[in-house]
């Protein structure tokens, strides 16, 4: 996939899902805000102008009722929430150019805006609803929504039965064109298979949208610009902020959208993503977005990670404990994109110890050790270029355009596997050219390869780390530095195997992962 585009074309406008305000970050935020900045990064590198979107879903009857649990206005909890997530985002080093909240004027703006508009339209009706009603998840249901022994799903706990009046959202007339834009449009989707699910969906007719609560029973949310004494259901109002956080109704819109990417979890793919959004926009004449990605989730002996099972894990102390690059590459490593995968704090501390700081970590402190030994911490030039060093260029040149490919493709995992594997062959290089015993030579056919190894180590270390900058930005730019290297500009020519760190005054050895207390013994 190309998206290479100049700088007065339209920006590469990826987004997360916004996080609802009534509950703290867990495992799942961190990775979506991980994942889809890695996606940035990787576009900013390839030179794109990127938009980044996060931000935070503060309305809704679980809102209020927690924050009247609590003593307090819903404001004051969405204050805290928001104070979380986005340390949350800072932790990780996340590069999101805007945080939206949905309490926010620009927000309601934009949701009345819309929302009159497709009232005017007559798109949307007052009717008398009779029926279920899931608290938890704050939506009405049908009898479609019951499991095999005709009982309500745990996940929508307490469900009742009402009957009030409400304004409805013509959904249904819109169901045959989103099923032909789906078979239409391959990437709308993605992974493609998940387009299977949504299609399944689409296979009954589907009811219109209630897009309304009365007030009586939800204040915290957006009055209906047509009548007050209605607020905007959650969904309506939070996925909107696609295009409010986009600067609907000024000249940044047109700058920024269609979205490039929603990155969403599976979970609230369908109908939320596939189907109430591309119906309001097409009903609202807004373009829809070019795609949602739909990611996995993590999974603890194959069940959901969550709060009702005691299934949780706190990213803050990992990163606390290990870093945010360590975190960041270790989620990215193990999922692939639109799989589930599991966790584990022992696979965690597998990666941690094996891939960065054995493999990743033992390169650099040879390559500063051997350095500043015997070459007063200067990088040599290459001599003399025999068959493994032949090799081992051969390999990069194939890891890099292979790596590049499967990052356009989101196969990030798959990307750092294959530059491990190259990261693992310099370590092996060293071992078979073992410049520790070169230096001890007094053959000068042995000098010559000593100072060709230890400049394509260093070289070698330089280009690898150069692939792991949208995953792990920290560790790139520190190994830059002890390097001496100055970046260029242009990130695939940082690609290129050079000269550049030739006469390259090397920094002290470094211990780039340290190992726990508990270990290191």
């Amino acid at each position: 996939m190309a998206y290479r585009r100049l700088k007065f074309m339209k920006s590469f406008y990826i987004t997360t899902a916004i996080d609802y305000a009534n509950g703290k970050p867990h495992l799942g935020h961190a990775y979506e805000k991980v994942l889809t900045d890695v996606v940035a990064r990787f576009r900013r590198l390839m030179g794109d102008e990127v938009y980044f979107l996060t931000g935070l879903d503060e309305h809704g009857q679980k809102v209020q009722q927690s924050a009247k649990a609590l003593g307090i206005e819903p404001i004051e909890l969405c204050d805290e929430a928001a104070v979380n997530f986005k340390a949350l985002c800072a932790s990780l080093n996340i590069t999101n150019d805007d945080f939206i909240r949905t309490t926010e004027d620009r927000h309601k703006t934009v949701v009345c805006s819309i929302l009159q508009k497709l009232f005017d339209q007559g798109d949307i009706y007052k009717a008398k609803y009779q029926g279920y009603y899931s608290k938890r998840a704050e939506q009405f249901l049908q009898e479609k929504d019951k499991d095999e022994n005709g009982e309500w799903p745990a996940i929508f706990g307490e469900v009742e039965e009402i009957t009030e009046s409400n304004y409805f959202f013509k959904l249904s007339q819109h169901q045959d064109w989103l099923i032909d834009h789906i078979n239409s449009n391959e990437s709308f989707i993605f992974p493609r298979f998940r387009a299977k699910q949504v299609l399944g969906f689409l296979k009954d007719p589907i009811n219109d949208l209630c897009i309304s609560r009365p007030k009586e029973r939800l204040e915290w949310g957006i009055p209906l610009p047509f009548d007050e004494d209605y607020v905007a259901y959650v969904w309506f109002d939070a996925l909107l902020n696609y295009v409010s956080g986009a600067g609907y109704g000024t000249d940044d819109f047109e700058q920024r959208w269609p979205a490039d990417f929603h990155v969403i979890g599976k979970d609230i793919l369908v109908p939320p993503h596939s189907v109430y959004w591309p119906i309001m926009l097409k009903a609202a004449g807004i373009a829809l977005p070019k795609s949602i990605l739909a990611h996995g989730w993590w999974l603890k002996s194959g069940e959901k990670m969550s709060k009702s099972t005691g299934e949780v894990v706190d990213p803050l102390d990992l990163i606390e404990q290990f870093g945010s690059d360590a975190f960041r590459y270790f989620v990215t490593r193990e999922m692939n994109v639109g799989q589930d995968s599991e966790f584990s704090l022992d696979q965690y501390m597998s990666r941690y110890n094996s891939d960065l700081a054995n493999d990743l970590g033992n390169l650099l402190s040879r390559v500063l050790t051997m350095l500043g030994r015997g070459f007063d911490g200067v990088v040599p030039a290459p001599q003399i270029e025999e068959e493994l060093e032949k090799e081992i260029w051969k390999d990069w040149d194939e890891t890099r355009s292979k790596v590049v490919a499967l990052y356009e493709g989101f196969q990030f995992h798959a990307g750092l596997e294959r530059t491990f594997a190259f990261i693992s062959s310099i370590n092996r290089y060293a071992e078979q050219r073992a410049p520790w015993k070169l230096a001890k030579s007094d053959d000068p056919e042995d000098k010559k390869r000593l100072d060709t190894s230890l400049h394509l180590m260093a070289e070698s270390l330089r280009l690898a780390v150069g692939l792991l900058d949208p995953v792990m930005p920290e560790t790139t730019q520190k190994v830059y530095e002890l390097l001496g290297y100055e970046p260029d500009a242009n990130w695939q020519a940082r690609l290129i195997r050079n000269d550049s760190l030739v006469g390259r005054k090397v920094g002290a050895k470094a211990i780039l992962f340290p190992k726990p207390a508990a270990e290191a013994k």
